[in-house]
């Protein structure tokens, strides 16, 4: 019996999972209905896979509400169920899978909302992508936050807070005192002292105490 489409479903997975908790390989700055496919589709071509969409029921009810303006609006709610089969291009092998979704939207929209929809929500659980509350929005934005939590901070817009190298060179023929107070400033405000500034006047600072 052949085995190669789940063994490539799971290289998938195996990417996939190493992938959402690498944000390097990120490049969305949002997330929208189609992140997902484009992240997994260039996996799905080297390992020569389909992933074949069909509809198998559609069930459209029409929703008139008020908006909070106070306008009349109506909309349509699309209820579909869908069939996915992944296809092994190299064996033939299928896996088939029947999901469901929802969409409402304008009337010649809520179709394509649910199909959106389906699509994106069903590789996320087939895969077991971690999601935030079934919200791949929210888990992009935590991870963004993170993200940036381990970013150095900016440095300083402001240029008198830099240690320019005539204010160097006039440290670097200081006492002991002046050397220790310019490290010292400097230091406490991120770039604002170039690493070989520092290393130059600690170097310094150590030969002046060490006399």
């Amino acid at each position: 019996m052949e085995t190669k489409l789940y063994a490539k479903l799971h290289a998938i997975q195996e990417h996939i999972d190493n992938f959402c908790k690498n944000k390097k390989t990120f490049n969305y700055s949002y997330v929208d209905g189609n992140q997902v496919l484009n992240e997994i589709r260039p996996l799905m071509n080297a390992n020569k896979l389909i992933l074949k969409q069909e509809i198998t029921s559609i069930v459209n009810e029409r929703h008139d509400y008020t908006t909070k303006k106070g306008e009349q609006k109506n909309e349509i709610l699309s209820k579909v169920m869908l069939r996915f089969t992944w296809i092994c291009c190299e064996t033939g092998e299928k896996d088939i899978n029947e999901f469901g979704a929802n969409g409402m939207n304008d009337w010649d929209k809520g179709v394509g909302s649910a199909l959106t929809y389906g699509e994106r929500y069903f590789l996320l659980k087939y895969f077991h992508i971690p999601t935030d509350g079934d919200d791949p929005d929210e888990l992009q934005r935590k991870k963004e936050e993170k993200e940036k939590k381990k970013l150095p901070p900016p440095p300083p817009k402001d240029e008198t807070v830099w240690l320019t190298q005539e204010q160097f060179d006039i440290a670097i023929k200081s006492d002991a005192k002046a050397i220790n107070a310019v490290i010292t400033k400097y230091s406490s405000i991120p770039f604002a002292m170039k690493k070989d500034f520092k290393t130059q006047l600690e170097n310094k600072l150590l030969e002046l105490v060490t006399k």
